[in-house]
């Protein structure tokens, strides 16, 4: 049965919050005040006001308690019922125009209990408006349900004053057990939930991670819903606990309930029709549209969600796309693209900068009675269509996947890589460096492309967007140690063991030409890091450059946290003081992200120098002035090199026969693709080529003087 409590009509609007979780002293508008301070601008009402607002079918449980502006005109307010404490701003003679949405400033046809409402602010059909602080210029139409309780939390994962632990809302992320799960707070990033997520066995680190988010809200009952200035809510069912920074447009949605939409002039934030959102944190920027469900969530800044997704208990990173399809208890880095109807991701860790194609099932299959598997891919994942994989899985950087049904567990040591299921010769089938030998136009441009789509304007963890950084050259490092393991045979392959969990075997293609690739790749990188520094910090000669880089004994280890690579022993620093209290809030560990930004360009520039020394096999006292004149020239030879195959491996769009069948006329093909040779990014990339090797010629001119 369901329980109805009555009271008497006089009490509605009134004791917001009980008796016993007021301070001493304070009554139900203390957090009201604090919010929105100002009261001073507002009056009572006049009694010719009164009798105008009762003309207009206006009521009110008690006159007295509506406080109004200056600027605030009677005949604008209609058909209305007022409950409790009411505070108006300026209300004039105009209409306001939206997207073809016309309403004239005033309050029309709403009840309205307990709020205040800023100035010129357009409100009509508002069944039920309770308990929030409305901005100026605010437009809300035909919205049913819109209040605020006296235990809101907006989304975060705070408890309240004499509420239980167990309502605490946890976002499950990486594993259907729970028992990864993190904390969600308006300003979770990336870094955060993996901080959070990964070191559960870090007892005293989850606890400090607990307190800093405790200390990031108030656990008292009583704040009100926001709506900030300029923002419009149409054609709404249910909005409920739900603060909305300015300049907003929601419109249509079903429910949105115990969320942060974070919006402002310059990163404007829209949710659309059909959405359904609960318990969870929207970034600014954002736009979330046309039947998305989403539920325990957090979507990171300049972020889409669109045509039916649905987000379940997953962390959604900077600048990433997800529509028509479903993800579940995942921990997605920045620059995720997820667009196909039929791909499902679920219980992962994705490193960024990925791709699902349509039909790709990531992690649709336990191995186990029990829902804990995870799949764990590092950054550039890449499965294709109709891949399915089973947990526990394991993908190295820049994991490419081929169509197929991958029947047990993988573990993929070796990034850039190939993988396929050969399922005519029952083997795995894996083709390292296969990006760098077939597939440079994508990479290249996808470096581009991720930075040219970076929308944060707060960018305090330095997303590492090029393919080649200390984190994929110290796995391409890593998978050079196991190929030059191995031996090849006349086919240039080889077999090994360990990468699946089967007896059949795992064949290694182009065993001899992947490793000289991928030492050919470190060169480049290491070089072209070098080369960079050069030239962006006018280095004068090759002493002062070594001076600089700071060689350290080793190379260096690095960690993908969140998208900002870090190293290992920097990290490490980071544990050790939130453990031991000095480093004493998420704004701290936040400071920690912007230092190590900060230091990233001389901390990568050190593990370049290290890469070439260990490359070629020689110390750092070995590696002179003369040594450096000759790899350049090597570099430029290895970059001519990579230009052609960005070249060939999009020229090939244009002459293989299959795929210009289904043009009539090479006229038509142009007209469809733009002409090969008016593609903007391969001409930006010879443009800088020429560049890079005319600088080349420069720095080895200076340096031999």
């Amino acid at each position: 049965m369901n329980e109805i409590k009555s009271h008497p009509v006089g009490e509605l609007g009134y004791h917001f919050v009980d008796k016993k979780y007021l301070p001493a002293g304070k009554n139900e508008y203390y957090l009201r005040e604090k919010q929105n301070p100002g009261k001073n601008r507002f009056r009572p009402l006049t009694t010719k006001e009164i009798d105008t607002l009762v003309n207009n079918r206006n009521t009110s449980d008690n006159w007295n308690r509506i406080m109004v502006s200056e600027l605030f005109d009677a005949n604008l307010v209609r058909n209305c019922k007022f409950f409790g404490l009411i505070r108006i701003g300026a209300l004039q003679p105009l209409y306001h125009e939206y997207h073809n949405l016309r309403m004239p400033v005033g309050i029309y046809n709403s009840t309205i209990i307990s709020c205040d409402l800023g100035d010129n602010v357009c409100i009509d059909n508002v069944t039920y408006l309770s308990h929030y602080i409305i901005g100026n210029q605010v437009m809300l139409a035909n919205i049913n349900e819109l209040a605020t309780t006296d235990q809101a939390k907006f989304g975060n994962g705070i408890v309240k004053d004499g509420e239980d632990e167990k309502t605490r809302v946890r976002i499950e992320v990486c594993n259907e057990n729970g028992g990864r799960s993190i904390i969600p707070f308006d300003g979770m990033l990336a870094g955060d939930a993996y901080i959070w997520s990964k070191y559960r066995d870090d007892l005293s680190l989850l606890s400090k991670l607990m307190a800093f988010t405790d200390k990031k809200f108030d656990s008292k009952r009583g704040y009100y819903g926001k709506i900030g200035d300029r923002t419009i809510i149409k054609n709404c069912r249910i909005i409920k606990d739900t603060c909305i920074g300015s300049d907003a447009y929601i419109k249509g949605a079903n429910k949105l309930k115990n969320i942060t939409i974070n919006s402002d002039d310059f990163r404007p934030s829209q949710i659309g029709e059909g959405c359904e959102l609960v318990n969870g944190i929207v970034g600014f920027g954002c736009r979330i549209f046309y039947g998305v469900k989403a539920v325990r969530f957090i979507v990171a800044s300049h972020s889409q969600l669109k045509y039916g997704a649905r987000l379940i208990n997953s962390y959604l990173g900077n600048n990433s796309t997800i529509s028509c399809c479903e993800v579940l208890n995942s921990l997605i880095f920045p620059a995720h693209e997820q667009h196909h109807n039929n791909s499902f991701l679920c219980a992962s860790l994705i490193m960024g900068q990925s791709n699902m194609a349509a039909g790709a099932t990531i992690g649709s299959n336990h191995n186990s009675r029990s829902a804990d598997g995870e799949i764990i891919a590092g950054r550039g994942f890449w499965p294709g269509l109709c891949v399915s994989l089973k947990h526990n899985s394991k993908f190295a950087s820049y994991t490419i996947m081929a169509k197929g049904d991958y029947p047990a567990e993988l573990n993929i040591p070796i990034p850039f890589c190939l993988v396929s299921n050969d399922v005519t010769h029952d083997r795995l089938t894996i083709m390292p460096a296969y990006w760098f030998l077939y597939n440079m136009y994508a990479l290249e441009r996808n470096g581009w492309k991720y930075k040219d789509r970076d929308k944060r304007t707060e960018k305090i963890q330095l997303i590492e967007n090029d393919y080649l950084a200390p984190d994929t050259v110290n796995e391409i490092f890593h998978g050079l140690e196991i190929l030059d393991s191995l031996k090849a045979d006349e086919k240039d392959q080889a077999y090994t063991t360990g990468w699946e969990n089967t007896k059949r075997p795992v064949l290694i293609t182009k065993l001899n030409q992947s490793r000289k690739t991928y030492r050919d790749m470190l060169l480049l990188y290491g070089m072209e890091t070098l080369v960079n520094f050069v030239i962006s910090h006018e280095i004068k000669d090759f002493t002062a450059l070594k001076r600089t880089a700071s060689p350290e004994d080793s190379r260096s280890t690095w960690k993908n946290i969140g998208g900002q690579l870090i190293k290992t022993t920097e990290f490490d620093r980071l544990r050790k003081e939130i453990r031991q209290g000095k480093c004493k809030s998420w704004e701290e560990v936040h400071d920690f992200y912007r230092e190590q930004g900060k230091k990233y360009e001389k901390d990568k520039l050190a593990h370049a120098f290290n890469t070439i020394t260990e490359v070629r096999g020689i110390s750092s006292r070995q590696f002179t002035s003369t040594l450096f004149c000759e790899l350049l020239k090597e570099y430029v030879q290895i970059r001519e090199r990579v230009f052609e195959n960005i070249y060939s491996s999009r020229a090939k769009d244009y002459s293989n026969t299959f795929r210009k069948m289904v043009y009539d006329s090479t006229e038509e093909m142009n007209e469809v693709l733009g002409k090969f040779k008016d593609n903007s990014f391969i001409k930006s990339q010879q443009t800088w080529l020429e560049q890079q090797k005319k600088q080349v010629q420069q720095i080895i001119r200076k340096f031999r003087q």
